[in-house]
């Protein structure tokens, strides 16, 4: 295949679909808002699924290398009641089939595997528009421009790309994620460190779990936590976190009554707190075929936060990369075959995932959290 491949957004979908084209000798650019790959840090803790994720990373001929990266004993995980109770506290035996990196990591690792020049950092998208006969002009935010007559939007919840084939927009779930960190924990908070364990920690609520915390251990013994909580944006919004100490003492009085090495996961939190609302594009979300372009990962199937996001997202670059190998003279035909798998296997996982998500945030018994954290546990 001799047609040039344009890809907006160098996340981890792009940059498998990078990858896989460069190992068939397929012409790709990923152009990028972030003006480097070190402007920004890259999140936390993925855990990388045997059936999806890890077979994006063999087609992309990554295997050993993210075995490399992985986090050994990060599968450990802890449920805690609310009152610091422990419900379930399971070790990494090495037979998990979701093992964890650091996002970070994972996406250097697949930036390493490409030729200099594949990543044109820098280049925000601004505006995208159709040429006619399948070619379509793309324009940065510094006013240069690039046509193409492929383009994949990998370029997220945000997408420039997906108007080219969808109405749809993200709506908000009704719940946030406020994120926190605390660094040297062994030491300087141990309490909070038991807690956690050595893998993630979970938490649950009687009677409805309206609140919810979750944490990773990551490694230098920094601890990770996501605060749940089911609020309208306007609550989030009043909520000045410039103002750290207010911030979180107005977030921890949620958990009023919660065990303090809980709620310390909150108040002695070495940053400022982060909102992070949770959004999802409609679970069935498809489009009609359309001549040259195509999305991957969140730009195609945003969904609630459920542990599959990265790992389709990589499985979306993996196999739109094949796709485009198989069909080397026909890329209309390449970009049928993938959506046509695409689009089933998206609305299963997001439905699968939201499942999942009320399962977690929307109230069950100790037993039903249990075995949801288990059955996650299990190799596919």
């Amino acid at each position: 295949m001799t047609t040039p491949v344009t890809i907006i957004g160098a996340g981890l979908g792009g940059l498998v679909l990078a990858r896989v084209l460069h190992l068939r000798a397929i012409p790709v650019a990923v152009y990028e808002a972030e003006p480097s790959p070190m402007a920004r840090t890259q999140g936390g803790l993925l855990d990388i699924h045997h059936h999806n994720g890890q077979l994006a990373l063999q087609a992309a001929g990554l295997t050993d290398e993210f075995r490399s990266i992985i986090l050994e004993g990060h599968q450990a995980m802890r449920i805690l009641h609310r009152d610091g109770t422990v419900l379930l506290d399971r070790a990494d035996d090495g037979t998990g089939g979701r093992p964890e990196v650091h996002r970070g990591a994972l996406r250097q690792l697949l930036l390493d595997s490409l030729p200099a020049g594949t990543v044109r950092w820098g280049h925000k998208a601004h505006g995208v528009r159709a040429l006619g006969g399948g070619r379509h002009e793309v324009t940065f935010a510094d006013g240069r421009s690039t046509v193409t007559r492929l383009l994949v939007g990998a370029d997220g919840a945000w997408s420039r790309v997906r108007p080219l084939l969808s109405d749809a927009a993200p709506e908000y779930s009704g719940r946030s994620f406020v994120e926190t960190y605390l660094f040297d924990a062994d030491t300087r908070h141990p309490a909070s460190a038991k807690a956690v364990g050595g893998g993630s920690l979970g938490t649950f609520e009687p009677g409805g779990n309206d609140k919810w915390i979750g944490a990773h251990r990551e490694s230098g013994g920094t601890l990770h936590a996501y605060v749940t909580l089911r609020k309208p944006q306007e609550w989030f919004t009043a909520v000045d976190v410039t103002d750290v100490a207010a911030a979180t003492a107005r977030i921890a009085r949620e958990f009023d009554g919660w065990a303090p090495e809980l709620t310390a996961l909150i108040t002695n939190s070495d940053t400022p707190p982060v909102v992070r609302p949770h959004y999802a594009l409609p679970t069935e979300h498809r489009w009609d075929r359309v001549p040259g372009v195509t999305l991957v990962g969140d730009a195609a199937h945003l969904s609630v936060p459920n542990g599959e996001g990265a790992n389709l997202a990589m499985q979306d670059g993996a196999e739109l990369g094949q796709a485009l190998a198989a069909h080397p003279d026909d890329v209309e035909a390449a970009l049928t075959a993938y959506e046509q798998a695409l689009f089933p296997r998206s609305a299963e996982a997001a439905a699968e995932g939201l499942r999942h998500y009320e399962l977690l945030f929307g109230g069950t018994t100790p037993q039903g959290l249990l075995d949801l954290f288990s059955a996650a546990e299990q190799p596919q």
